[in-house]
């Protein structure tokens, strides 16, 4: 595989409206992109500045209050308490990134008579090491 320099190939992806995350695979621009070459990218021009800046605020918060991670088969659930972020907060995060990034499968569970609020992040194969670097989730 050829190496290429990330910042030209963000930016060449940026200006066609595409974004890919930091943390992605990059693969040669001409082949054919196959099952055995995982490819997860996000569409920057789905959420507008505003939705962008609210979901940002989200994704910080998701980061900073959840209690614990579970790595699960096809990907890793976050779990808090809801009296530190609600399932309001979770389900428009969701929706947002659903936008931007498709290949997410969400799921969000209130268990525990209320008193655990669990996000799961799953995907197709691959979807692992793009969530460890997206939501810095921590080596084990």
């Amino acid at each position: 595989m050829k190496s290429f320099n990330r910042a030209a190939i963000a930016l060449t992806i940026a200006g066609s409206g595409v974004f890919m995350h930091a943390n992605a695979h990059i693969q040669e621009v001409n082949p054919p992109m196959t099952a055995a070459q995982p490819q997860f990218y996000c569409n920057a021009k789905a959420l507008n500045p505003q939705e962008r800046t609210r979901h940002k605020e989200l994704t910080d918060k998701i980061i900073a209050t959840r209690n614990n991670i579970v790595e699960m088969p096809k990907g890793y659930e976050f779990q808090f308490n809801p009296a530190k972020i609600s399932m309001t907060e979770l389900a428009q995060w969701a929706a947002a990134e659903s936008k931007c990034c498709p290949f997410f499968d969400f799921h969000i569970d209130l268990e525990r008579e209320g008193k655990l609020l669990c996000l799961r992040l799953t995907g197709r194969d691959g979807i692992k090491p793009f969530i460890r670097g997206e939501f810095q989730v921590p080596a084990e």
